[in-house]
């Protein structure tokens, strides 16, 4: 059996599976050596085409070219946004249903006008990407698992699965985006051991999804979730054709937004140059016959064009900011920020999104850490890995026991743990904690009689304002004046006490060994034990 994950976006989708020298998962290109595959179909005469040769269609053939149809699955008219097809073939209402009109013609030219769903396209495009894998992995393709935006409704999940079955390709699962790139950053160096609190955004083409995942005991909880339609890297395009046209406009005094095929090379020239702006410090923007027949050339620098996108970057920060807002969390409380996507590679954005955590938070992105996962490649590589594990399940066990991560499931809003000897609130259980859950944790103690009492955790935040250094009148660039620095740092207090348990008669260089165990009604349960050098003694327990 030979399964793989497949990243469905709306913009692109990527195709993953298990290493064929059996060590981790490899993304695999098509026929064309695309890794990221644009979702997209084209008509033109009779044949079709997909991913990176349609999209290559959109400024002589848009009428005939199919993209952004994913989020149209399993939906009806009523409750969809039209507009975000308007470049292309425009999703037109089939009967309630969702649909695009397209020409065809055969040899003689004689042209008819055919309907394809918005189901259709889906199964046309899974079908290229489960041959794409099996021509790459040189075998038959049984299953996959397919990532798709957190707020996908059951009803789509439904039609998903039965446009797989149309295509040939088993959907064995769909999980979410977030957790899918969570499952392959966390897969790499035990992280899935290390409780942790993360962020991941996945900002795609036309839109941004993000999640809270609390990871505890190796168990991902989606603590709340973000969705908006409108934002992503669509609009980081727009503002830089818009700034390309208005640069045209003045100096040529010809207005290049007047016929659909000028829009789509000034998008095309504006995806180009913001893609090589995150690798370079300036581009080139080359464009033959924008307006009127003349050409455009020039260059742009990474500066320049964060300044004119810098509305929309703050609008990807600001999205960021308000999902920790809606998990009821401070920025403190999160260990690392996960981006995922293509527009992750974007640096100002890392920065930017780096800014509005402290230090100690983790910001994953490749242009602050070298070494990074391809972000692009992050959502297919952890559908991948999910799909390795559900190989060897049935369908029953796969529904109820074999989700990758658990959403909107119980778990404690507070941290729990005990005093030490100094004062201090010691975690044994952190904040948002899925139970049941059992954790222990072990303390040196004194010689006699030991009371254990254990607290919730109250946070508490600390900030300590900087005084900025004392002006040197010598030094022109000093810049004391600025506003000084605040530090925030996160404490914990003992706040409620939920037990006392006493240990008697501790020996000497003995430990005291605190376990709680919540089990799957919330009950709390407390023990704790004397641990002596070879041997064990038992010395109480309590309900809470």
């Amino acid at each position: 059996m030979t399964v793989i994950g497949v990243s469905f976006g709306n913009t692109t989708s990527s195709i993953a599976a298990p290493a064929q020298d059996g060590k981790g998962v490899e993304v695999i290109a098509n026929p064309d050596g695309e890794r990221a595959i644009p979702s997209a179909l084209a008509y033109v005469g009779e044949d079709e085409y997909h991913g990176g040769q349609a999209l290559a269609q959109l400024i002589r053939n848009p009428k005939n070219t199919i993209i952004n149809f994913r989020d149209y699955v399993g939906q009806s008219f009523s409750k969809v946004d039209p507009t975000v097809t308007e470049r292309a073939s425009h999703a037109i209402d089939l009967n309630g249903q969702i649909g695009f009109q397209v020409t065809k013609s055969n040899e003689a030219g004689e042209e008819r006008t055919e309907t394809v769903s918005a189901e259709e396209a889906t199964v046309r495009h899974l079908g290229k990407l489960k041959a794409a894998a099996a021509d790459y992995l040189g075998t038959e393709i049984t299953g996959a698992v397919v990532a798709v935006s957190t707020d996908f409704t059951e009803e789509q999940k439904a039609a998903l699965v039965k446009a797989g079955d149309a295509a040939g390709l088993k959907v064995l699962q769909i999980i979410s985006e977030p957790s899918a790139a969570l499952l392959a950053h966390a897969s790499v160096e035990d992280r899935l051991e290390q409780d942790k609190t993360y962020v991941v955004a996945d900002i795609g083409g036309i839109r941004t999804d993000a999640a809270v995942i609390s990871v505890r005991g190796g168990i991902l909880t989606t603590l709340a979730t973000a969705h908006d339609y409108e934002l992503g890297g669509d609009k980081l395009d727009d503002a830089l054709a818009e700034f390309i046209a208005k640069e045209f406009e003045k100096k040529y005094k010809v207005d290049p937004r007047k016929t659909a095929r000028s829009l789509a090379k000034l998008k095309d020239a504006a995806i180009l140059a913001r893609k090589t702006l995150s690798n370079v410090q300036s581009a080139t923007i080359s464009i033959e016959s924008l307006a009127d027949g003349i050409d455009y050339h020039s260059t742009i620098n990474r500066l320049r064009f964060e300044l004119v996108a810098r509305n929309v970057l703050s609008q990807l920060t600001g999205f960021v900011e308000n999902l920790v807002k809606k998990a009821n969390l401070d920025t403190l409380d999160i260990d690392e920020v996960l981006l995922a996507g293509g527009v992750s590679f974007t640096p100002k954005l890392a920065s930017n999104i780096q800014f509005i955590f402290p230090e100690s938070t983790v910001v994953v992105a490749p242009s602050l850490d070298t070494k990074a996962s391809n972000p692009d490649e992050l959502v297919a590589r952890g559908a991948a890995l999910q799909a390795t594990l559900l190989e060897n399940f049935d369908e029953e066990e796969i529904k109820e026991s074999l989700s990758p991560v658990i959403v909107n499931t119980q778990h404690i809003s507070k941290a729990i743990g005990i005093v030490n000897a100094a004062g201090e609130f010691v975690p044994i259980l952190k904040q948002e904690t899925t139970y049941p859950i059992r954790r222990s944790i072990q303390l040196d103690a004194p010689k006699g009689d030991v009371l254990v009492s254990v607290y919730e955790g109250d946070q508490k935040v600390k900030e300590t304002v900087l005084e900025p250094a004392a002006k040197d009148e010598d030094d022109e660039d000093d810049y004391s004046d600025d506003e000084p620095e605040v530090v925030r740092e996160k404490h914990f207090l003992p706040g409620t006490k939920l037990a006392d348990l006493a240990v008697r008669d501790i020996h000497e260089g003995s430990k005291v060994e605190v376990t709680l165990n919540i089990n799957k009604e919330g009950t709390l349960q407390v023990s704790a034990r004397e641990v002596r050098q070879g041997s064990v003694a038992f010395r109480g327990e309590i309900t809470y």
